[in-house]
């Protein structure tokens, strides 16, 4: 393994540890105002995670996850959906965005992100409100892809990007007003994950530092968590 691969790999375990501390820290920290919770006492992380779908069902990241498995029926069934959305070289620039609709690297990475989303999104849309939520994921992604399509990385597609945008805001979010002091100090490592993976030249990192722009533009104002 050389160098670079070695940074990559390092840069992505950043991101997974220090991104599923701040997920967890988030959720809980969501979960506590709800009446079960109230009536019950505090609850721990994987169940905050798991509970981050709980009703009033989070819609905006209920409407990702379907459209994401409705897209990856569809490249199953007639894989030609990849090259007709994917990026291409000198491809039409709209590609930027429906390069987020197909995952290039077939079922492995179909089952990967679709994990991902299904931890990422609804935790988000508890604390960032379901508008600022598509929002960070849409510019995320589609800033991420429109790069690629500069020279980084032509071609292929992937939501692993915008997801990457939305762990980059929640964890940029939590440096500035997280609770836990440990966390708040460890979480600016996932931008600046993002900043070595540009470095790299490798897409994922533009979208945690789009994420982690849009989510300091949430933390500054003194506002609380918005509620889906």
């Amino acid at each position: 393994m050389n160098l670079h691969s070695e940074m990559l790999y390092g840069c992505a375990a950043v991101v997974v540890v220090v991104g599923v501390r701040v997920l967890a820290a988030i959720a809980v920290l969501g979960d506590r105002d709800t009446q079960e919770t109230r009536d019950t006492g505090e609850t721990s992380p994987p169940q905050a995670l798991l509970r981050a779908w709980r009703r009033p069902l989070p819609w905006a990241a209920a409407l990702l996850v379907a459209v994401m498995v409705a897209f990856g029926i569809a490249q199953l069934a007639a894989p030609g959906v990849i090259d007709a959305l994917g990026r291409q070289p000198h491809g039409d620039w709209w590609r930027a965005g429906t390069a987020l609709l197909v995952q290039s690297s077939g079922w492995f990475q179909l089952l990967f992100n679709l994990a991902a989303l299904v931890t990422v999104a609804p935790v988000a849309e508890r604390h960032f409100g379901p508008v600022r939520t598509l929002m960070i994921f849409a510019l995320s992604g589609v800033t991420a892809q429109a790069v690629s399509m500069s020279g980084w990385s032509p071609t292929g597609g992937g939501d692993s990007v915008a997801i990457c945008g939305l762990v980059g805001a929640l964890a940029t979010w939590y440096a500035l007003r997280g609770t836990d002091l440990l966390l708040r100090r460890t979480a600016p490592l996932v931008p600046l994950a993002g900043l070595v993976l540009c470095l790299l030249t490798n897409n994922h990192g533009v979208g945690l530092l789009m994420g982690s722009l849009l989510g300091a533009g949430l933390a500054l104002p003194a506002r609380r968590p918005l509620a889906a």
